[in-house]
């Protein structure tokens, strides 16, 4: 009996080690072999799986910040097999509380692959493929140290197929292209594009048509409402085949423009053209298709092949109005370079510029209720017109600073707002058009006023630190050292030890959002304020300073007493806030004075 009890009492003892191995295991690490045994002389793809622990992230092969480090796979070399390069998966860009930029970071369950080739000439029955796995974890505060894990893998090999010619190689796994948008902004650029592709409809180009082409499908459907439906969404479903191509091959040559827009003349002249554009909105000039693609647009074929016909070349009759801001939104999606991006935004534009046809053909009746052409579609050409101004200024951001480029846009809407709502002529209009050119020029100087204050305070808050005196002068720091630590007890004051990397984003964020912070400064000449660096690995002083403060993360903050023992309640680990520091640097302050002792 006692003998059992020894052993279950072993047992239950064991649980919290392993359970403590586990926690601290933020990421664990298996290599999957193919599903069937790799021929000799071919290509097969192997699997890295990790799989990482909640709270934690780790950064992508790709980190947006340069001192990040990031995720890679190495393979042992092996004779007679080829490993191509770790291809990643998508990651995500993710906004943490401790960064005000975006990081690119994997969760949850990541799988990474990468070929691998026997030779020809392989004669043993498998292969063993390892490696390791360099990687780093953070949660929303801390982060910890960088570990390289160790994978390993026993994939099945059969002989090389007999054969005059030599195999194939499969084709190496593309990496899929990142998209620039998440799902909360997603559905505002397909609103917007919709809206815009509606707005379209109100141009002179497009607006005096719509009879036309209605009565043109009412022909063809032989008055009956079931086919003048049809024939609309026929003539929509073609309107959305062309600009959905256009916006697939914008994307599609968006690597190549997205290279271009690095080289400051390339953006200045993109701006220019926006501006050029902007310019024939507001009658400057007169943009004009040539006549032979009018005739190929204008010509009509009878039948639902005639309507499909006019729905793919109607872009071409409207080319004078919509082509500026349609080139704009091209301009756009090839920055971005995603063919997804690309598919769904002029989509959402040609559902837009087609629903009026679709509302119309359901509600045949209607036609006669529309407002007559006039003057006011000059005044929605020169909404657009302001529009392709603010692109312009888009495409300069990168060459303006922070506040110029704010202020640039602010500048735009506001005196958008101005001349639509004032001093665009209109004349003949009556007074419901007085109230929605008001309401157009309100919501422009809404949009100014936001811009401009969002950008002042952005950048007031970036620099009242520094229009301080106190802050100027910045926290006086300390490299943590033994032998220095006798020196430091004679001062007889509290003491501060930081524990930092430089691949750590909160230890980044403490200095300049908490330490930059006038009054943690002025309150820290109270102190002695040491940091400890634990970017490298591996030195013996350093880890021993680790150890001595059981220091499991970075940034770790510890509290001493002037006696040099340490105020436990008050470590911190993590990212923290100036008032929350101060607290801390306050309650250190009211310790009451020890006794003389020294620890060291």
């Amino acid at each position: 009996m006692k003998r059992i009890l020894t052993i279950f009492a072993i047992i239950l003892c064991s649980f919290p080690t392993a359970f403590a191995a586990k926690e601290e295991s933020a990421v664990s690490v298996r290599a999957i072999a193919p599903s069937a045994p790799v021929q000799a002389g071919e290509t097969a793809i192997l699997t890295i799986e990790l799989t990482i622990a909640r709270p934690y992230h780790i950064n992508s092969n790709r980190p947006l910040q340069d001192y990040l480090i990031p995720t890679s796979v190495e393979f042992e070399p092996l004779d007679d097999v080829t490993f191509g390069e770790a291809i990643f998966p998508e990651a995500r860009e993710k906004k943490l509380p401790v960064s005000d930029k975006p990081m690119s970071v994997y969760e949850g369950v990541v799988r990474i692959t990468a070929e691998m080739r026997p030779s020809a000439s392989f004669a043993r029955n498998k292969i063993v493929a390892q490696g390791k796995v360099h990687s780093q974890a953070c949660d929303d505060n801390s982060c910890l140290p960088p570990v390289s894990q160790i994978f390993k893998v026993s994939v099945p090999v059969m002989p090389a197929r007999v054969t005059n010619d030599a195999p194939a190689p499969k084709k190496a796994l593309d990496d899929v292209p990142a998209s620039d948008f998440d799902g909360r902004s997603i559905l505002l650029n397909l609103l917007l594009a919709f809206l815009g592709g509606l707005a379209l409809n109100l141009t002179p180009c497009v607006y005096p048509i719509l009879p036309i082409t209605l009565a043109w499908f009412g022909g063809q459907s032989r008055k009956r409402k079931g086919n003048l439906l049809a024939h609309s969404l026929i003539y929509v479903f073609g309107m959305a085949i062309t600009y959905s191509i256009l916006g697939v091959i914008a994307a599609m040559t968006g690597s190549l423009f997205g290279a271009a827009l690095r080289y400051p003349p390339v953006l200045i002249c993109v701006a220019v053209i926006m501006a050029l554009l902007a310019l024939g909105m507001f009658d400057v000039y007169e943009l004009r298709m040539p006549m032979f693609l009018n005739r190929l647009a204008g010509s009509s074929r009878a039948g639902t092949a005639g309507t499909l016909f006019m729905g793919l070349t109607a872009g071409i009759v409207a080319a004078p109005c919509i082509g500026p801001f349609v080139l704009g939104l091209l301009t756009y999606v090839g920055e971005k370079g995603s063919v997804l991006l690309g598919f769904l935004l002029f989509f959402a534009l040609a559902l837009g510029m087609g629903a009026p046809f679709l509302v119309l053909g359901i509600f045949s009746g209607s036609i006669n209720k529309l407002p007559r052409s006039g003057a006011w579609m000059i005044w929605v050409r020169k909404v657009f017109g302001f529009v392709l101004l603010g692109m312009a200024a888009y495409f300069l951001r990168s060459l303006l600073s922070p506040l110029g480029y704010t202020l640039t846009l602010a500048l735009i809407l506001l005196l958008g707002g101005i001349y639509l709502a004032w001093i665009a002529p209109v004349p003949g209009m009556g007074k419901t058009f007085g109230v929605l050119r008001n309401l157009m020029g309100c919501l422009f100087f809404a949009a100014a006023l936001y811009t401009a204050a969002t950008g002042v305070q952005n950048v007031l808050e970036k620099y009242a630190a520094l229009n301080d005196a106190a802050g100027r002068n910045g926290i006086h720091w300390e490299n943590y050292s033994k032998d220095g630590f006798e020196r430091i007890l004679q001062e007889k004051k509290p003491i501060f030890i930081d524990f930092y990397a430089d691949w750590c984003v909160p230890c980044r964020e403490m200095d300049e959002k908490t330490f930059s912070e006038p009054e943690v400064i002025r309150r820290s000449r109270r102190f002695v304020m040491l940091k400890v660096d634990l970017t490298a690995e591996g030195d013996p002083a350093t880890e021993a300073i680790k150890e001595r403060y059981r220091v499991r993360g970075v940034p770790t903050f510890v509290f001493l007493r002037p006696d040099g023992v340490e105020m436990s309640s008050l470590r911190g680990t993590g990212f923290e806030t100036a008032p929350v520091f101060l607290d801390k640097m306050d309650q250190a302050l009211q310790e009451p004075d020890p006794a003389p002792r020294n620890l060291q």
